[in-house]
């Protein structure tokens, strides 16, 4: 009877440490209830004690950051068009006892913050036309900034009524519902189009600019060329008169013969018939042996 005893004691004692006894690392909390009621927190880690159940209970909560997936949900934007987004939240407790109050389990908070957080989300897509989303200029794009103003508004309510905090809000994908991709296809090939017409516009503009630029250098280049040809014929001309004078000066006669000569080779070419009078000055020479004689050949 005594070994009972003591086995029974031995038992109870082991029960006793058993549910007394527990280890808190540094990712937990550990609420301690007593008779259904909350009577302490511990949130620090290491070695604690409790009364033994079933005056005392325990529920541990992760005090990790949390990842939550849903699925896409379709939403319009302000200029009334469909659009569908997937995105993801991270989340964490920060206020234990009011996420056991209000939440009590992962499941549950999950459901409660992904509808608020799409409620936001409606909102927010609400308030910005379709190109603030999807657009190929970057400058149009607000993503970031819909976000930002998501996460604050979200935390003003999860924070304060359920003690969870969002730390973040992402965007995984937007894209069409799959009955709107003809009518988006159109307006996306409209404006490339658009695009491209503008990109010929311009280049056909650039190309009417160098020519014209091209035309006037060309121009210019002939003038210049022009004038300073002018000028060197002029210069030419100037000092052929001053060889000229030169040469009638000191043999006024041989420079006369030399002139008629120079006009017979530029008037008597090849097959030229030419008709003048015996006595012409012009034809002279031919017919007297120099200028001054009157000799006949």
């Amino acid at each position: 009877m005594k070994k009972i005893i003591i086995i029974i004691l031995i038992l109870l004692g082991i029960y006793l440490v058993a549910t007394s006894m527990f280890a808190v690392d540094e990712s937990q909390y550990v609420l301690i209830f007593q008779f259904g009621r909350i009577v302490k927190v511990i949130d620090k880690p290491g070695l604690h004690w409790k009364l033994p159940e079933p005056i005392q209970t325990k529920l541990t909560l992760s005090k990790k950051l949390l990842l939550y997936d849903p699925a896409g949900a379709e939403f319009l934007t302000g200029d009334k068009k469909s659009i569908v987004v997937n995105y993801f939240l991270s989340w964490k407790i920060i206020d234990p006892v009011k996420f056991f109050k209000t939440l009590k389990s992962k499941i549950t908070a999950e459901a409660t913050l992904g509808d608020i957080v799409a409620s936001e989300i409606g909102v927010a897509l609400g308030n910005y036309p379709l190109t603030a989303f999807l657009s190929t200029r970057p400058e149009e794009i607000k993503i970031h900034e819909v976000l930002k103003d998501i996460l604050e508004k979200t935390n003003k309510e999860t924070i304060a009524k359920y003690g969870v905090k969002i730390v973040d809000v992402e965007i995984k994908r937007l894209y069409f519902p799959e009955e709107n991709k003809p009518a988006v296809f159109a307006r996306m090939y409209s404006e490339r189009e658009r695009i491209a017409t503008k990109y010929r516009s311009e280049g056909q503009e650039q190309a009417r600019k160098i020519k014209a630029d091209a035309e006037y250098q060309k121009k210019l280049i002939l003038s210049e060329a022009y004038k300073k040809a002018e000028k060197i014929k002029g210069e030419g001309d100037a000092l052929s008169l001053k060889i000229y004078a030169k040469a009638y000066q000191k043999d006024p006669e041989f420079y006369e013969f030399l002139r008629t000569l120079q006009a017979y080779e530029k008037t008597l070419g090849k097959k030229t018939t030419v008709i003048l009078s015996k006595d012409s000055k012009f034809m002279e020479l031919f017919f007297k042996g120099g200028f001054g004689k009157d000799e006949t050949r």
